[in-house]
């Protein structure tokens, strides 16, 4: 309880801060007075009951002499300590009574007063670590085909499920999530933890104990937490998972966001630019806008003709991606994966023009009908190929084939290219030809990692090569997000305007570093981000860029 109370008077650290990165809608304006005088009242009230149960051991010590007390060593000690002064007898003893009611009383008062206060955790947090969804986040439920519009996502408080509603109450404010939250803390106007908080208010002051006691609510009864929660904080979620990771009592807060997005977007409230790119994805099938013609484009480059798995079989069938296929910067690193394939004798083979984005994104800026239509469409085309496994470079890929695919039909063996390249040098498929000798550190993307627990392969790729890895100070599954998730790559802007982006923190993470030759990566999006991000955070020439297969292809030159 002192270092409770050192850590909170004294050391504030910014997890335990009740500092918003947004101000609260106006029922919840006195909310962090509120919660920080809460805080002390229990720290107190653990305090009273610590105290008062050592004073009646004391006491009753005190009255009676007994020998010494192996299991009262504190009580012991005070008890004598009243001896000494000369309180003891029936002194002691009168004391002992009156504490033991006080005691007593107070210990009840306490438990009584749980569903009323923070301590509910003390209930609630086994349960949501019990039944959490160890997929939560990897896997997005589908919308019931006969839903109305009035029953999509979360528009009000009494629409959350129970497991949700659970977690509201099973927090404990303990601001993990707060703290490690990317928007956060580059000025998004998004708290994990505020968000919650504010959840729990409504719903205990609409439908709670509260409501229950006729306590005045706060809130009308089935209140409308699209009004409390803004759209901008819903629309600053980079779907990291790094909340939900970090949380130690199970709560699913990107699950709740995607919701409540899902309702947002029923009523037609959506970034125009994220607007503008979901149209362009449903009009040519990609995020660029590009003719579907273009997509194996890349390929013609190679001194070697790439198979169109959809004519004939192919042990990997390669589905490439936006970025990979379209952005030139990747695509000369899809055209360096391509070489090493090659090298290693792997038969493999693209869809060409009958690539759709996978939609991963899609999904979690909850567009659901048109990641149905991409993903029924894969399916179909995917299911017309002959093949043993699915290889893929991009992990927002990855994530959806592998995780939410079967939902629509297709389950199948998906690789992410780290794994085939690891792989393929454990078997001598691949045989380095001389060690790198590069100090590098990797970066961890989030779909890949805390998605879906892929951190070991890349690190064991690198090792292999001979490169020295210097990791950061966040890595793996606490690593930082490059601020291109959950569709925000495709939206404006919503930090503040003298804030750093995520991108660019990251790369400030990196150069702290000692003496690092390379800032590795392995995944499309985020060699965008951060080519980008080493220019605008001012340290082009400190540092570069490289991804996993330049790397492993370097190393066979």
């Amino acid at each position: 309880l002192a270092i409770f109370a050192v850590k909170r008077g004294i050391l504030r650290p910014f997890r335990l801060r009740y500092w918003r990165p947004v101000e609260p809608a106006e029922p919840l304006h006195d909310q962090p007075k509120r919660y920080e005088l809460g805080d002390w009242v229990f720290l107190g009230s653990l305090f009273f009951l610590a105290l008062t149960g050592f004073l009646l051991e004391a006491f009753r010590i005190a009255a009676h002499d007994p020998d010494f007390e192996v299991w009262s060593p504190v009580g012991w000690l005070v008890g004598k300590g009243f001896i000494g002064i000369g309180f003891d007898g029936k002194a002691a003893d009168d004391a002992r009574f009156a504490d033991w009611w006080v005691h007593g009383v107070f210990a009840l008062f306490w438990v009584s007063s749980i569903p009323f206060t923070k301590a509910v955790h003390i209930l609630m947090a086994p349960v949501g670590v019990a039944v959490k969804d160890e997929r939560a986040g990897n896997r997005l439920p589908r919308l019931p085909a006969d839903a109305k519009a009035a029953d999509v996502g979360y528009a009000f408080i009494d629409a959350l499920s129970p497991k949700h509603l659970l977690d509201l109450d099973a927090c404990t404010k303990c601001g993990k999530c707060h703290a490690a939250c990317p928007a956060t803390a580059t000025g998004y106007p998004l708290s994990p933890r505020d968000l919650i908080l504010d959840l729990r208010e409504v719903a205990e002051g609409s439908m709670g104990n509260r409501a229950a006691l006729g306590i005045p609510p706060r809130f009308p009864e089935h209140a409308e937490i699209l009004g409390t929660i803004k759209p901008e904080t819903l629309w600053s979620c980079m779907q990291c998972m790094a909340c939900v990771e970090i949380c130690p009592v199970g709560i699913e807060h990107v699950p709740i966001i995607n919701q409540m997005r899902r309702a947002l977007v029923e009523r037609g409230e959506m970034d125009g630019q994220l607007q503008q790119t979901l149209e362009t994805i449903y009009t040519s099938g990609n995020s660029f806008g590009e003719p579907k013609r273009k997509r194996g484009r890349w390929a013609r480059d190679l001194p070697f003709e790439v198979k169109d798995v959809r004519k004939e079989p192919a042990e990997y069938l390669w589905f490439v991606g936006d970025y990979a296929s379209f952005d030139p910067r990747n695509q000369k690193i899809t055209q360096a994966l391509a070489r090493i394939l090659r090298r290693a004798g792997v038969d493999f083979g693209i869809l060409y023009d009958g690539e759709r984005t996978a939609g991963n994104d899609v999904r979690r800026v909850v567009e659901e009908g048109l990641y149905a239509d991409l993903a029924e469409e894969n399916v179909a085309t995917i299911s017309d190929c002959s093949f043993d496994r699915i290889l893929t470079s991009d992990p927002h890929t990855f994530n959806t084939l592998k995780n939410e695919y079967p939902q629509f039909g297709g389950s199948w063996n998906v690789l992410h290219h780290s794994q085939l390249l690891l792989e393929l040098l454990e078997r001598g498929r691949l045989k380095p030809r001389k060690g790198l000798g590069y100090r590098v550190t990797y970066h961890d993307p989030c779909t890949l990692g805390r998605y879906n627990g892929v951190y070991d392969a890349p690190r064991q790729v690198l090792a292999a090569l001979g490169a020295e890895l210097v990791e950061m100070p966040r890595n793996r599954d606490n690593a930082l997000c490059c601020g291109a998730g959950g569709g925000r790559i495709w939206m404006k802007e919503l930090k503040a305007d003298d804030a750093p982006r995520p991108s660019e923190l990251r790369i400030d993470e990196a150069v702290s570093l000692s003496k690092i030759d390379y800032f590795v990566v392995a995944c499309p999006k985020d060699v965008t981000m951060y080519e980008d991000a080493i220019k605008t955070s001012g340290h082009q020439g400190e540092i570069e860029l490289r991804e996993l297969s330049e790397l492993v292809l370097e190393s066979l030159a």
